[in-house]
């Protein structure tokens, strides 16, 4: 890449984040983000944080996603339609900005639909390493759709599960994660039911797509010591888990104002205990208390993420060389004259013009 401008940005495209993951490895984009990820919730007191906005409509909803620190503000705009997949587009898509607080100008600009994928599975994994049982090997994977890879992996390569048993009401869904995942060693058993899917299991992971109040996992399914990783329940209206299984359960959030409007949580009331995964993560809260206990992550995503999965994949598009410098912002020798940007420049006059009026001036 070319040296920036102060007023540059640098732009990832999907191919270029594409290309960045392939380079650095699956496995390790994985732990980098996770990384990221806990780093960023070690200083979770220096973040501006709100609840995500959000505009619903019959087939879906438009989120943007914003968190700042003293020095950078970041946000995302993403989306949820399952029914795009009918027209051959992703029911998630995104992009995101990263800024400098100081002066406001965006340092990048990058797609976030795979990145999204990617670091909501290293969410998953390090929420599951604070709360799940040490040295759980198994996984059921009920959804099989377009998040299905990334959690398999982040939980095979950052908690070493061996054997993921997978249900979709789709079957095509779930012969596509097969084939995708056949390479990586994972013991795959397809299921003709939750409640197969989810017998004898360490960890339980729902990342199903429809927006509707599905009760995916019921309490008679839940077994002494599991932990639930709930992913697909993230917007008022979606949920996949019957109230009583968090009844059942200790409850672990991201950020509790967002969850209680979004997550499966919404179905209890306002006074229903939660913990925020930050305090687990900084030792400031317990996690799981003993091997019996039920354990459940209500996942929704949240903005801190976000920006951990911006700073990760900026900082290694510097290193490796990925990406373009745009201009979003107009570079002006004169930075209090915008207009000075469509004022048309002084024009030589034409030479014909010119040329008629020397004659016309010719002495005779």
């Amino acid at each position: 890449m070319n040296s920036p401008t102060l007023a540059q940005t640098l732009f990832l495209t999907a191919q270029d984040m594409a290309s960045m993951v392939h380079e650095l490895g699956l496995a390790s984009t994985l732990a980098g983000l996770a990384d990221a990820i806990e780093q960023d919730y070690g200083r979770w007191q220096d973040f501006d944080k709100c609840a995500r906005v959000a505009s619903h409509s019959t087939e879906g909803v438009i989120e943007l996603m914003p968190i700042a620190d003293a020095k950078t503000y970041a946000f995302k705009y993403v989306n949820g339609h399952p029914r795009n997949t009918r027209i051959g587009l992703p029911t998630v898509m995104a992009f995101g900005v990263l800024a400098d607080v100081d002066t406001g100008v965006p340092d990048l600009l990058c797609e976030l639909t795979l990145t999204t994928a990617l670091r909501t599975a290293a969410m998953s994994a390090v929420a599951a390493r604070a709360l799940a049982r040490p040295n759980s090997s198994s996984m059921a994977l009920i959804g099989n759709g377009a998040q299905s890879e990334f959690q398999a992996l982040a939980f095979q390569q950052l908690l070493g599960i061996r054997e993921i048993r997978l249900f979709d009401t789709d079957r095509a869904a779930t012969a596509k994660l097969m084939h995708n995942l056949q390479p990586t060693g994972l013991r795959l058993l397809p299921c003709a039911s939750i409640a197969e899917a989810v017998r004898g299991v360490d960890i339980v992971t729902t990342v199903t797509a429809d927006k509707t109040n599905a009760t995916i996992l019921t309490p008679e399914l839940i077994e002494p010591g599991m932990h639930i990783n709930g992913v697909g329940g993230d917007c008022p209206g979606k949920t996949e888990l019957h109230p009583d299984v968090l009844r059942g359960a200790a409850v672990f959030v991201q950020y509790e104002p967002q969850t209680r409007i979004e997550g499966d949580l919404q179905h209890l009331p306002a006074d229903f205990a939660v913990t925020e995964i930050w305090r687990v993560l900084r030792h400031e809260a317990p996690g799981r208390s003993h091997d019996a206990q039920v354990t459940l992550f209500d996942s929704v995503g949240f903005a801190l993420e976000d920006y951990s999965a911006l700073r990760f994949m900026r900082d290694a598009a510097r290193r490796l060389g990925y990406g373009q410098w745009v201009s979003l912002i107009p570079e002006l020798s004169n930075p209090k004259d915008l207009f000075s940007l469509i004022q048309p420049a002084a024009k030589p006059a034409r030479p014909m013009r010119a040329a008629a009026q020397r004659h016309e001036l010719a002495p005779a």
